[in-house]
């Protein structure tokens, strides 16, 4: 991680131990590279990361970052995941990595209370638990590692749609379309996308929210749905990785482009890439998954050495420079404790034909 003949031998512990301490105390809310509060070897410490779901390029991204991350500093990093995102795959995988003895987990939730019970029993064993992407009760973890609060992600969503309206305070009929109604994270960006629209865009309407559970293939038949139900609609925002490139594709499918229909949302470049060379989308936004994946395994890595974090701390990650644990209250949490915090990722990414080949994730 990153952060001496009888009578004079033991003078010089003592002094070295004083010493040791002082510089403790000085350097209490900052935390060095080399973790100076770690007690393990890189070595001997193993983080399961845990996507929502194997196989979407989104989390497969995330792991490539968490696995360059555990090579550099010398760590292992179990991805295990499961090619359907439900709560019953994710509590068995956390009960593999207790029954395994891992040292820390990270996590990317589908539901924010469904894992209680399964988390509580990896803190009872001792495993540090942190969350990436999509969060879980903050009562059952340290750290979240945080793409972004609602208020920037939900803006951010209905400014890349009002960005391509010539008029964007006439009237427009839109539709929300992620994976489901309990994922904690789309549906906090959609509530407060939802208020910020009424606020900024009066005359814009929700005529529909759909879900398609994360599948690829459902997702393109709703995707296909709300395209021969709505007719005269306007804008589909997807804030989800598998929904916007199945929404995407089914446009592609009916013959129609950026003209006919707005499409924006959330999903990696090399997902979407097709879609804005062949003018099917305009835009669409992420932040950089490989980094986000990076610094969640290497914050549980530095949990699982020994060392406390806490509300205000700061940390010096490798490659990626300091991170500040920002309160719960950020992601508009109740739920207030010195151990349980928020990261925010510094910046996210508006994607279009001037920039998408610059990104390969």
């Amino acid at each position: 991680m990153r952060k001496s003949k009888f009578f004079k031998l033991l003078t010089g512990v003592a002094l070295s131990t004083l010493l040791l301490a002082a510089c403790s105390g000085e350097d209490s809310g900052k935390s060095t590279e080399n973790g100076s509060g770690g007690e393990k070897d890189a070595s001997d410490i193993e983080v399961v990361f845990i996507p929502k779901m194997t196989g979407n390029a989104f989390f497969e991204s995330g792991n490539d970052g968490a696995q360059e991350m555990a090579e550099k500093i010398g760590f292992k990093v179990k991805y295990d995941g499961a090619p359907e995102g439900t709560v019953a795959n994710q509590v068995q995988i956390i009960n593999s990595a207790v029954n395994s003895g891992a040292d820390a987990i990270a996590i990317s939730s589908v539901t924010s209370d469904g894992l209680n019970q399964a988390l509580q029993k990896a803190l009872d064993a001792g495993i540090k638990v942190v969350t990436w992407d999509s969060d879980v009760d903050p009562k059952y973890r340290t750290a979240y590692i945080n793409q972004g609060t609602p208020d920037i992600l939900g803006a951010m969503l209905v400014d890349m749609a009002a960005s391509q309206l010539e008029n964007p305070d006439e009237a427009q009929q839109i539709a929300w379309f992620y994976s489901s109604p309990t994922v904690p994270d789309q549906n906090s960006w959609v509530d407060y996308a939802n208020k910020y629209i009424k606020e900024k865009y009066p005359n814009w309407e929700v005529v529909t929210t759909q879900f398609g559970d994360g599948n690829e293939q459902k997702s393109l038949q709703v995707g296909e749905s709300i395209l021969d139900s709505y007719p005269d609609i306007d804008i589909i925002i997807c804030p989800d990785s598998t929904a916007l490139p199945a929404m995407a594709q089914a446009a592609q499918n009916k013959g129609l482009n950026k003209e006919d229909v707005i499409i924006t949302g959330f999903a990696s470049p090399n997902s979407m890439r097709q879609y804005i060379e062949n003018d099917t989308i305009e835009n669409h936004g992420l932040w950089d998954v490989k980094d986000q994946g990076a610094l969640a395994v290497y914050i549980a890595y530095y949990l699982a050495q020994g060392n406390e974090l806490k509300v205000g701390d700061t940390v010096d990650v490798p490659e990626l420079g300091e991170v500040k644990v920002e309160p719960n209250s950020v992601q508009g949490y109740e739920y207030e404790a010195e151990d349980s915090g928020i990261i925010v990722l510094p910046e996210r990414i508006v994607f279009t034909k001037d920039n998408t080949g610059d990104y390969d994730f």
